[in-house]
């Protein structure tokens, strides 16, 4: 896997001539009129794009297909690091005619594995339209985080120009302000993209995807975070009768666990259960506690762990249930639904 870095890597270092041909320590003299210099300079001192010699960007130029992809993995830093590969990645395992020893095939992998939606048959050489780049760099901007946007609709007047597979990701880059329609109120949806147009999107989307924290998912039933190690154990109790333990650790002594229910079906006792919460009065030591609760059920049935289900509200040490732990965590009770 080692060599698979490697290999991946030297392909991004060639791959980056696609964006940044030659160098120069100086501002381009060609864009002090461009409205989007400030944005090619901020690229260019990030250290993403370069130009095209004797200190020219040329940002009326058009923007093929090699450039737009390299320009968008290597401006959101998309990156294939934390995947293992079995098998060296190449080109040509998801583009027709993207060749494998190209100098942008690396950014080209990175872009497929990160979801961009990069057609299998682009031609790299082909010029590429602003609702093409468009849909690559919001597909770029969901590979950095879940992020929240507005529900809101902007219209814009060739709104019937755009392919439908793209307005969304039109849309999004509208109202989060990434884009921007012309003085028409146009988004020239087929037209081919500028370097200059190129560079403020990415500008721009690096900014947002720096300044905008991503929405945390938070579970359905928050409480199904709290204990781990969560055990079931079945024994003999009596005739007939078997006794089940569900066990966990808890963060401290003030948690506990119970049944909340058990449900029979085909021969199996599904053993449902949920945290006890701490009374939000009380102090407890900050030490680890190993908390369980028991159950009796037929030993003509197989005993299997459930799910776990939402928390009862916090009861006050006088009317926590019975229960036992290592500590002083409420434990389990009897007192469960049953289904069958």
């Amino acid at each position: 896997m080692r060599r698979t870095t490697k290999s991946i890597a030297a392909l991004l270092i060639v791959a980056s001539s696609c964006v940044a041909i030659s160098g120069s320590a100086f501002a381009f003299n060609d864009i002090k009129n461009d409205p989007g210099a400030a944005h090619i300079l901020d690229l260019k001192k990030r250290g993403i794009i370069q130009g095209v010699g004797n200190d020219l960007f040329k940002p009326g130029a058009k923007v093929n297909g090699a450039t737009a992809v390299t320009l968008i993995v290597k401006g959101l830093k998309l990156n294939i690091d934390d995947i293992r590969f079995f098998k060296k990645p190449e080109a040509s395992d998801f583009f027709t005619k993207v060749k494998n020893d190209a100098p942008y095939a690396g950014e080209f992998i990175i872009a497929q594995l990160n979801g961009l939606d990069i057609p299998r048959d682009i031609d790299p050489s082909k010029n590429v339209t602003r609702e093409q780049f468009a849909h690559w760099l919001f597909k770029g901007i969901l590979a950095k985080g879940d992020f929240a946007f507005t529900e809101q609709f902007i219209q814009y007047t060739d709104a019937d120009a755009a392919t439908p597979a793209y307005s969304d990701s039109i849309q999004k880059l509208l109202v989060s302000g990434i884009a921007d329609l012309d003085k028409k109120g146009a988004f020239r949806p087929q037209d081919v993209i500028t370097r200059s147009e190129a560079a403020v999107l990415v500008d721009k989307a690096i900014e947002f995807v720096e300044k905008t924290p991503p929405i945390v998912e938070v579970p359905e039933n928050p409480e199904s975070t709290i204990l781990t190690d969560v055990k079931l154990a079945s024994a003999a109790f009596a005739d007939g009768v078997s006794k089940v333990t569900v066990s966990a650790t808890a963060p401290h002594p003030g948690y506990g666990i119970e049944i909340s229910s058990i449900s029979f079906s085909g021969g199996q006792a599904t053993i449902n259960y949920r945290v006890v919460m701490p009374d939000p009065a009380a102090l407890y030591p900050q030490v680890i506690a190993d908390v369980h609760a028991d159950a009796y059920i037929p030993s003509s049935y197989k005993a299997v762990l459930g799910k776990v289900e939402p928390s009862l509200p916090a009861k006050s040490e006088g009317d926590a249930a019975s229960g036992s732990s290592s500590g002083a965590a409420a434990g389990g009770s009897t007192g469960f639904p049953i289904n069958e």
